[in-house]
């Protein structure tokens, strides 16, 4: 059969590297070639005289190939890699099943959601006979799998429950480019390089402060599913040194199950106001009261902070607040201002968008998005331009004194002090080179 020749499935199998459509035609030629060579060999042992016919035992032989091909199983197996912009109503006309099936599956309860949102790289398995589906079965979240499989009234589903393995593990790094670098380096991902960035985020501004030999060592979980590593989980503990200065943070779990990080001590890592509101956005402009500006060219000066980051970059929040302006506000372009407790308000300027039905007199609470970096008003290029006041007065946002951080509740620090104690000694044991860069550690 030449290449024109195949069906749009076989097509399909073929160009996924998939040969189980022609698992059929093989095994039964297999099976034609055995028993011909058995029948060779019978014939040759035991010839009869004057016929040129095979033995009855041959004529046996050859009904039973005939019989084991009748009960090979006709269903075929076909397992589908999303691609981009693929539905399934697309997938099943390309591989000629059944859109009825389709319909009958998006019509039962709560599996309409779970077939339909569909992301590259997912997998789906299915199998057929002539288009008609028999079962499907794909992943709808990292614990759970859908399982759907063609009865006598229909179709029947079911949720199956795979749960991840935990595996406490650790690493340590020095900088020498960027984070990021230091973390692959030591064996992690860039997922875990933003997460470490985020607990330290209150101190460290990690775009513009870190430098070379700054370092880091931090004991985190990881997730594993039949022996296969899915993601890393939560940073249990953290340290930073960054500039000369170190900086810890331990994971510690509320009795309302929100998890919070605090110091070695006991303190809220989490500050009222974040040092700045855009993740990994390059100064591109400080806080200076005899700036020439670079589009009057004249001296203004400038009494925030700008980040050069491109178009569409998210813009959090600072701190909790209220919308006290959304809107355009001459050379800030579309603007956003949030009043905050203590006569603070937070400006926020150039966004090329705001958040979605964001609007004056809106709580928003701190790192929430509320636009996205732009270059509308009396701008040269993409960036957020970030003023903090108080009272009226500008303040430079890198340099104010933030307000202290909270401790843990009395009642909670015999039992987070106890909890702490070994993470903290496991990156003791990392940074004194006791152990391999990264290594197993005991669940605390």
């Amino acid at each position: 059969m030449q290449q024109g020749d195949r069906s749009p499935r076989e097509s399909f199998a073929i160009a996924a590297g998939d040969a189980r459509p022609h698992r059929f035609g093989v095994f039964a030629s297999s099976i034609v070639a055995g028993v011909a060579l058995v029948a060779g060999v019978w014939v040759t042992q035991n010839p009869v005289r004057g016929s040129a016919q095979p033995a009855v035992g041959v004529e046996r032989a050859v009904e039973q190939v005939v019989e084991q091909m009748v009960t090979i199983d006709p269903l075929e197996t076909l397992e589908i890699v999303i691609r981009r912009n693929d539905t399934l109503d697309a997938l099943f006309r390309q591989l000629e099943l059944s859109i009825a099936d389709l319909a009958a599956l998006r019509s039962l309860p709560d599996v309409r959601k779970s077939l339909d949102r569909l992301r590259p790289g997912d997998v789906i398995l299915l199998t057929h006979l002539d288009g008609e589906l028999k079962s499907l079965t794909r992943r709808i979240s990292d614990t759970a799998l859908l399982s759907v499989t063609r009865e006598e009234g229909g179709f029947t589903t079911n949720v199956v429950e795979t749960p991840l393995e935990v595996r406490p593990v650790a690493m340590a790094g020095t900088i020498d480019s960027s984070l990021y670098g230091a973390v692959n380096a030591a064996g992690g991902t860039d997922r875990l390089a933003v997460d470490l960035a985020e607990v330290f985020r209150y101190d460290i501004d990690f775009v513009n402060e870190v430098q070379p030999g700054d370092s880091f060592a931090v004991s985190y979980e990881q997730r594993w599913r039949d022996g296969e590593f899915i993601r890393e989980g939560d940073i249990l503990a953290a340290e930073f040194v960054n500039r000369g200065r170190t900086y810890r943070a331990v994971r510690y779990v509320m009795p309302d199950g929100s998890v919070e990080y605090f110091t070695p001590d006991g303190k809220s890592i989490r500050k009222a106001f974040l040092r700045f509101p855009v993740d990994f956005g390059r100064i591109s402009s400080g806080f200076n009261l005899a700036r020439r500006h670079p589009v009057l060219n004249t001296i203004r000066a400038h009494k925030g902070v700008d980040f050069a980051a491109p178009v569409g970059t998210p813009i959090k929040a600072a701190g909790n607040g209220r919308v006290q302006f959304r809107g355009a506000k001459g050379g800030y372009g579309n603007t956003v201002v949030l009043s905050h407790s203590g006569g603070v308000t937070t400006l926020y300027a150039h966004m090329s968008r705001y958040a979605r039905n964001l609007k004056v007199g809106d709580r928003v609470k701190q790192g929430e998005v509320i636009g996205y970096i732009g270059m509308t008003g009396l701008a040269t290029g993409p960036h957020l331009h970030y003023e903090y006041r108080v009272n009226g007065v500008h303040r430079n946002p890198a340099t104010i004194p933030l307000p202290k951080a909270e401790e843990i509740p009395a009642d909670l620090r015999e039992d987070f002090l106890a909890k702490a104690a070994p993470l903290l000694a496991g990156l003791d044991r990392i940074k004194a080179g006791e152990e391999e860069t990264r290594v197993a550690l005991a669940a605390p």
